[in-house]
This record gives C-alpha cells, sequence and structure tokens, in this order.
C-alpha cells in the first residue's frame, strides 16, 4: 500500500507546469475534486527547491484549510505582500482559490505589484467564467488534470509490467506487484475499470469497501461544495433539490455513452416514478434539468461530446452524449456490476484521448457513426470502441462506417479482443490495453 504522503508522479501534467514556469500567464489547475491537483502543486514547488529556488520565495495557500477559509480577499493580498522578499521572484500558489469571493481582485494585484509567478487550482469551471477571465484579460493557461490513467494507475499501485517472449516469437505482457506476485494484465485492467482511477484509492488499496466510501465523500463534496453550496454564493437559487440533482446524475451515469436528449430526462425520470421519493411535484421543465446538467459539466463530473458531420465538415446541433469524468464513481453511483461494459470501455477512451490533447467528437456519416473524432493542430484519428472484434457480424458493424471516411487519417478499432487480424482494408485493430499502455 502507497503511503499516503508519498508523493506519485503526474509527468504529463507536471512538464506542462514547467514548460510555462516563470512566464506571465497565471496557471490555472483545473479539474474534478480529489484527481491530485493538490498534490500536483506540491510536485511544482519540489521542482522549484530542486532547481535552487529557497523556501522563503514560495507562499503556499489552501482555502480548504481553516486557517485559509474565512479570509478575503484584501486579507489574502496583505498575507502574501507581508511574505515578499525583496528583490526576488515570489511562486504563489493557491489552493481551491474560488473558495473566496473577489479573489481576482488579489490575483490581479499580486500581478501588478510583485514579480510573481503565479499558480491556482480549482473545482469548478466557474473558476475560468467570463468574469474572471475579463479581469486577466486572458493572461491565463489553464491545464486540464483528469484522475489517473491506466498507465498511472498500474504506478500508483506499485504494479510494474515486464514484457517477455511467448512460446511463439512475439513479446507478452505480464503484471507484477512489489511484492514479485505475477498477474494476467487483462486483470489489473479490470480492476481499474472496477476501481476507476482517483489517486486517493492508491492510499487506502484495491478494497471495495474502502474505495466506496472514498468515493462517496468525493460524490458528496462535489455536491455539496461545488454545486449547492456556489449556487447560494452566486445568489442563485435554481440548483436547490438535492435529490432531483442525484437522479439527474445516476440518470447520466447509467447513460453514458448514449444520445440524451436534455428534454427528455425529466419525462423520463417522471414516467420511470424515480421522483416519487422527493418532494417535487411534476415534472421538472427543461430549463430546470439544464441548469442542473450545466452544473454537473462545470463540477468536471460529466464531460458533453458534440456530433460533427464528417461529410459537412460541421458541429451538429443533435443530440450529444455525456461521459462521466471517472468510472469508479460511476461504479459507486450504479452498483458494481458488469453493466454495460461496451461503454465503460467508450468511456475510458474518451477520457485517454482527451489526455493525450486530442479535441473529441463524435462523428456522423450517412446515418452512420464513428465513436470518437480524435483531433490536434496537426493529427486527426478515427476510432471504434467495441468489447470484441470475435464475431463477424460486429467486424461489419464496426468497419462500415470507418470504411466510408475517404481521407487519409488513422482509423483504428480498439478492443479488448481483437482476434488475428492486424488490420482490414488499412484500419487497424489494437488491442485496447495495449492501446492504453503505450500512449
Amino acid at each position: 500500500m502507497i503511503e499516503s504522503h508519498e508523493l506519485k508522479n503526474r509527468d504529463r501534467y507536471l512538464k506542462k507546469l514547467i514548460g510555462f514556469q516563470d512566464t506571465e500567464p497565471v496557471k490555472v489547475i483545473t479539474g474534478i475534486r480529489r484527481c491530485g491537483k493538490s498534490s500536483l502543486l506540491k510536485l511544482m514547488i519540489q521542482h522549484l527547491r530542486e532547481t535552487g529556488i529557497g523556501q522563503e520565495q514560495i507562499v503556499e495557500m489552501n482555502f480548504e484549510s481553516h486557517d485559509f477559509r474565512s479570509m478575503t480577499s484584501d486579507e489574502v493580498y496583505h498575507y502574501v505582500k507581508e511574505r515578499a522578499v525583496p528583490g526576488k521572484r515570489m511562486y504563489l500558489f493557491f489552493d481551491e482559490l474560488q473558495r473566496i469571493d473577489a479573489w481576482e481582485d488579489a490575483v490581479n494585484s499580486f500581478r501588478v505589484d510583485l514579480d510573481c509567478d503565479i499558480y491556482i487550482t480549482g473545482s469548478n469551471a466557474y473558476l475560468l467564467s467570463s468574469e474572471y477571465s475579463t479581469y486577466l484579460s486572458g493572461r491565463c493557461v489553464e491545464i486540464k488534470m483528469l484522475p489517473l490513467s491506466f498507465r498511472e494507475f498500474l504506478d500508483f499501485h506499485n504494479f510494474e509490467v515486464r514484457e517477455t517472449i511467448s512460446a511463439l516469437g512475439g513479446t507478452h505482457r505480464q503484471v507484477f506487484d512489489k511484492n514479485g506476485e505475477r498477474y494476467d494484465l487483462r486483470e489489473v485492467f479490470d480492476a481499474y475499470m472496477r476501481f476507476g482511477g482517483m489517486p486517493g484509492i492508491a492510499d487506502i488499496g484495491l478494497d471495495q469497501e474502502k474505495a466506496l466510501s472514498l468515493l462517496e465523500g468525493i460524490y458528496s463534496t462535489v455536491v455539496v461544495r461545488d454545486i449547492l453550496e456556489r449556487e447560494k454564493r452566486r445568489g442563485q437559487r435554481q440548483i436547490t433539490d438535492s435529490a432531483l440533482l442525484r437522479k439527474i446524475v445516476l440518470f447520466l451515469a447509467d447513460n453514458i455513452g448514449s444520445s440524451v436528449s436534455v428534454s427528455s430526462i425529466g419525462n423520463t425520470l417522471m414516467n420511470e416514478g424515480l421522483l416519487e421519493d422527493g418532494k417535487r411535484r411534476g415534472t421538472p421543465s427543461t430549463h430546470t434539468v439544464q441548469a442542473y446538467i450545466a452544473a454537473l459539466l462545470e463540477s468536471y463530473f460529466f464531460y458533453e461530446i458534440k456530433r460533427f458531420d464528417i461529410k459537412g465538415k460541421e458541429y451538429l446541433r443533435t443530440l450529444g452524449k455525456y461521459y462521466i469524468v471517472d468510472i469508479g464513481l460511476r461504479n459507486f453511483l450504479l452498483g458494481f456490476r458488469n453493466r454495460d461494459s461496451g461503454h465503460a470501455i467508450e468511456n475510458v477512451v474518451y477520457f485517454e484521448l482527451l489526455r493525450r490533447g486530442y479535441d473529441v467528437a463524435i462523428g456522423k456519416i450517412d446515418n452512420q457513426e464513428v465513436d470518437f473524432i480524435a483531433t490536434t493542430a496537426d493529427d486527426k484519428l478515427y476510432i471504434q470502441v467495441t468489447e470484441s472484434m470475435q464475431s463477424e457480424d460486429v467486424r461489419k458493424r464496426e468497419l462500415a462506417p470507418l470504411q466510408k471516411i475517404r481521407d487519409n487519417y488513422e482509423k483504428i478499432v480498439l478492443s479488448l479482443e481483437p482476434g488475428l487480424d492486424v488490420s482490414y482494408d488499412g484500419i487497424k485493430s489494437l488491442n485496447l490495453v495495449d492501446w492504453l499502455l503505450d500512449g
């Protein structure tokens, strides 16, 4: 078991932060609660100390801490100003700064009054809302943080992947824990699909009861602090019904990767009798449901993905889909059963593509769908995700939309059972677990 004080690497994010070190933009790290933002700040501080920056040049404030959480914006400013070392650059680290009203004023003042490099974390997209952007006139860079990838999960849980030569001369991957115990790679992937990628689970070990308790704490904190409390602070009264919020969360979690009509959610909840135990009378309006979903997106609990017409080269206004930020949270909400595993692995692929820096959309070509179009400035991938490519019918279904696409960008089918063929007319068939490890 990993000791809770031990800092594990999150190299992908740390490299980005180091790349922006000593540049003018405020570095803003966003992501769902408990995905590792505070630890990333500590890793950055560790990097500064290792590269010769004195401790006196570093100011850390965590606004979840009792010491700081009731401060005003002016008090934050004075606290930092008193600690500024004349003639030296200061490195300012503010964790969960959105809890302080008018925090933008303090940050803007630091930029004007001090020679400083500023790092902020926040668990809500409200942090980067229009009011904030106006204050900083676009002088900020966002580092979007997610729970652990499968590779990070292996590292955090002290697993090591080793390649061995198989009897037929190919390579075979096996996993060993720190005691030298050997596991099948698929076995460890199944654990990832069960427990998810919240870093805190590495502190308690792969114990279902403890994991559920930890995930429940994360869910409650997101709902109470980032959604219900924030609404009060913003003076809004739209999201007040925690029971309805939970029903919508359960509905979206149960329908990841499926087309969802916001207007029909209220009716569905009503028709299935899911609102009867609440105090609500009648069907919630589309406007209300939309506000609740917007709050869940703002708190990074769910992510929305749009449709893109491959032939018409435009985004469509038709139904989007939602994916949940962590598959462990979905299991906490819906129970650990082998439900809908096709959509669950799709969920994992979607977030892996985001980690790798792609913009991701659903592809539409004629009346067929490509699970993901992943684009960067100079690259594009078309990806289908399925559990198995062993059956002829499934192969036809998964390959058909990709075969219609007439450009030369890479086309891939990812599955847990790719079969013997590695390619179909130039379309690659890859093992999903290997793809996750190789990225």
